[in-house]
């Protein structure tokens, strides 16, 4: 959870979770005058892209929509319309047009899951987070994050990149947390 104030404005303690998982993960938002939360994911991924859409269908105009781009590349997406309550978020997790990691940011399990959902990927005996769109310093307080929640997590080095790696002494923890959310079209991604 993102501590703010104590007004939430029209989304809900649930919807700004979510929205905080998504954008530790691979959602975009995109602001103008006011700021829209874009999804898009693979066709794979299609009954995850319909539950964020459930989640947040009150600002929604269109429904998802299957979308080609490229050769044989199927996707899913949707956009909120523009609303001048996720300007807020967008000033919190972007700087200079570069996502970051809020210093003011609480991982819930909720949030939690909704990361892995969208950034995680399983190794032989534990989990990756794929975080190397981040600084090292908001990749270090990712892993201060998951240590508030008991995980043990290290940066990893993949390629010239690093992205985060939980410890396989903490997948047990891990999976309690995220088990109530996730999806079970996305458990896939877990190493068992």
């Amino acid at each position: 959870m993102l501590s703010m104030d104590n007004t939430v404005g029209s989304l809900t303690e649930r919807q700004v979770s979510i929205l905080s998982g998504k954008l530790l993960g691979d959602g975009t938002l995109r602001r103008k005058t006011n700021t829209l939360l874009e999804i898009n994911h693979s066709y794979k991924q299609k009954d995850y892209v319909f539950w964020l859409y459930n989640e947040f269908r009150e600002f929604v105009n269109t429904p998802p929509h299957l979308r080609v781009s490229g050769v044989n590349r199927l996707s899913y997406r949707f956009t909120t319309i523009s609303l001048s309550d996720l300007n807020r978020y967008y000033a919190l997790f972007y700087q200079n047009g570069y996502k970051v990691v809020p210093k003011s940011l609480r991982l819930d399990p909720l949030m939690l899951a909704v990361w892995f959902m969208d950034d995680g990927s399983r190794s032989r005996s534990s989990v990756y987070f794929n975080t190397q769109q981040f600084s090292l310093e908001d990749q270090m307080f990712q892993i201060k994050l998951l240590s508030d929640l008991e995980l043990k997590a290290s940066l990893n080095k993949d390629k010239c990149y690093y992205r985060i790696r939980l410890s396989s002494d903490s997948m047990s923890t891990f999976v309690s947390l995220v088990e109530p959310y996730l999806l079970r079209s996305m458990r896939y991604k877990l190493p068992f």
